[in-house]
């Protein structure tokens, strides 16, 4: 993603992400979401003994990222159980797929939850349709495939971003690592339910919080 495109949700990917799902391209996802199951345990078992492992008092700026990305969280979480519950929007053939993206999204709430105990933000009020700007999101697959790709490129770097700043505690770098690595596979596989390359290139850039939280911002009521 470029740095002039990253002031908006839609800005920095490819102007075919619109485009209407390919339906012949479909049959081949189903036997993934088998293989996105056995991932879903892992960040609730971290979350089990999360306030184990970080028992300590967190300085307050890997605080601050923690809750950067748990609001990110939030929103994702939001938006599966969201698509989930809108009854006929998610194929037949895809339901298995999101069902499992969902469950690792709600995980990932829960670890990071677990982690920041009190000092944990709260779920933000969230307008999955920007505004209107998406009023067909909950009824219009397409839309919903749309936003689904926007939101885990996002989740990926933004999570890429804030590397850098959980390095003076290697285990909650790692285990945010561990999340960042599951969300480029929800990436990958959201893409290829579009008809779309589950790469851009050979090397993928990070968002600074500040776009992150713009490009998040309509999402937000």
């Amino acid at each position: 993603m470029t740095h002039q495109n990253q002031n908006t949700i839609l800005g920095g990917l490819d102007p075919e992400l619109v485009e209407r799902v390919d339906a012949g391209k479909r049959d081949f996802f189903f036997g993934n979401a088998g293989k996105l199951a056995l991932l879903a345990s892992a960040p609730l078992a971290m979350a089990v003994g999360a306030t184990q492992a970080f028992g300590q008092e967190l300085p307050q700026d890997i605080k601050d990222v923690l809750n950067f990305a748990l609001t990110l969280e939030h929103i994702e979480d939001y938006f599966y159980r969201s698509g989930l519950g809108a009854d006929g929007l998610i194929p037949h053939e895809y339901v298995d797929i999101f069902r499992h993206i969902g469950l690792h999204e709600a995980e990932h709430v829960a670890l990071l939850e677990s982690v920041l105990g009190a000092d944990a933000v709260k779920r933000p009020a969230i307008d999955a349709t920007a505004g209107g700007k998406y009023d067909d999101v909950l009824t219009n697959f397409d839309t919903y495939l749309t936003l689904s790709q926007t939101f885990e490129d996002l989740g990926v770097a933004a999570y890429k971003g804030q590397a850098g700043n959980l390095m003076a505690n290697d285990d909650i770098l790692q285990t945010a690592l561990q999340i960042h690595s599951v969300e480029a596979r929800h990436a990958a596989i959201v893409r290829k339910i579009g008809g779309k390359k589950s790469w851009d290139g050979a090397f993928d850039e990070p968002m600074s919080k500040d776009e992150v939280l713009a490009a998040a911002q309509p999402f937000l009521a």
